[in-house]
């Protein structure tokens, strides 16, 4: 190995103190990186950027993925900064070379039957209370569109203490949900029929959770406020949520385990196909930027593309194309 790579591995295990598994890959793409430079016939403190490039070229050929090289080169960048600081070189080659990047991948959304499949399935071997809050939560899932963290940050009423420390909370009467998304931002999300017919289900036996309070006990906390508590009266966890949902999706006969935000996916993906209100769509999910919004118009070109595929004559090819063809 050269000895300007043991120098600087040494330096980051012990002085930077990074972790054993941190430090075995920067071994390894070190070892890389001084490998090329050998073939390339330059010295690891000659190496220019052209070199660095030719290396990402070769690394994106060979089948390694855009996330893989960025890291390679983030450990190289790194390596090179400490060079500078050793006053070995007097810039670095790796500085401003990115990695390939990737198209991102679309969001996963179920269909339309799969989503209604999953709202309208009833879990008869769960205590009746499990099985309304359950019921309850997919529906703001699906039908509201919130992110999981909004979800289980709701109270069953709105009070000051909420207000302050960032908790949304459910109005029945004005057939909303208030929820504190992103950034401290709040939003005011419309309650559809089958939501508020599952809320004011699940309203009626939440105090049926062992140690649950009623909201207007005195002295009530702000886990007895959580709209959402799990076994032992305490407000659901993230990762509760996740574990039912992937229950419930399963036991619902779907193919594909469900996930929370699989739901605000679908949500925002069939609302648009509804719609097509890009707007609309972004003020309901907290969007601060439409960009971001606008993943959703693939999902739903793809649904376009789809039914275009199946129903129209000239998505199809004639079954004597072939005959045809080598007629001519």
């Amino acid at each position: 190995m050269d000895p300007l790579v043991t120098r600087y591995l040494a330096h980051v295990r012990y002085e930077k103190r990074l972790a054993e598994r941190t430090a075995a890959l920067y071994t390894l793409d070190l070892i890389k990186l001084t490998e090329w430079a050998e073939l390339a016939h330059v010295s690891l403190l000659d190496l220019q950027t052209t070199h660095v490039r030719r290396f990402v070229a070769q690394m994106h050929s060979a089948g390694r993925s855009g996330r893989g090289i960025a890291l390679i080169l983030s450990g190289w960048r790194g390596f090179y900064t400490w060079l500078g600081r050793e006053g070995l070189v007097t810039h670095n080659p790796v500085q401003g070379v990115r990695a390939p990047r990737v198209a991102k991948p679309l969001p996963k959304a179920l269909g339309v039957d799969e989503a209604m499949q999953l709202a309208d399935h009833t879990e008869l071997d769960d205590d009746p209370w499990l099985e309304a809050r359950d019921a309850a939560m997919v529906e703001l899932l699906y039908g509201c569109g919130l992110r999981v963290g909004e979800l289980t940050g709701l109270d069953v009423v709105a009070s000051d203490a909420a207000a302050q420390q960032g908790r949304g909370w459910i109005d029945l009467q004005a057939g909303e949900v208030m929820v504190q998304g992103k950034g401290g931002k709040r939003r005011s999300v419309p309650l559809g029929a089958s939501a508020m017919e599952a809320l004011n289900h699940w309203l009626t036996l939440r105090s049926q959770v062992p140690g649950v309070l009623t909201a207007s006990a005195p002295g009530v906390s702000a886990q007895a406020l959580a709209l959402f508590p799990g076994r032992h009266a305490t407000r659901l966890t993230a990762q509760s949520v996740w574990q039912r949902l992937k229950r419930r999706s399963q036991l619902a006969g779907l193919a594909t385990p469900v996930h929370p935000h699989m739901l605000r996916h679908s949500f925002a993906s069939h609302v648009l196909q509804s719609s097509s209100d890009l707007r609309a769509v972004q003020e309901l999910l907290g969007h601060a930027n439409i960009t971001t919004t606008q993943v959703y118009t693939r999902l739903d070109f793809q649904h376009l593309a789809k039914a275009y595929d199946a129903a129209h004559p000239r998505a199809q090819k004639s079954p004597h194309s072939k005959a045809d063809s080598s007629e001519t």
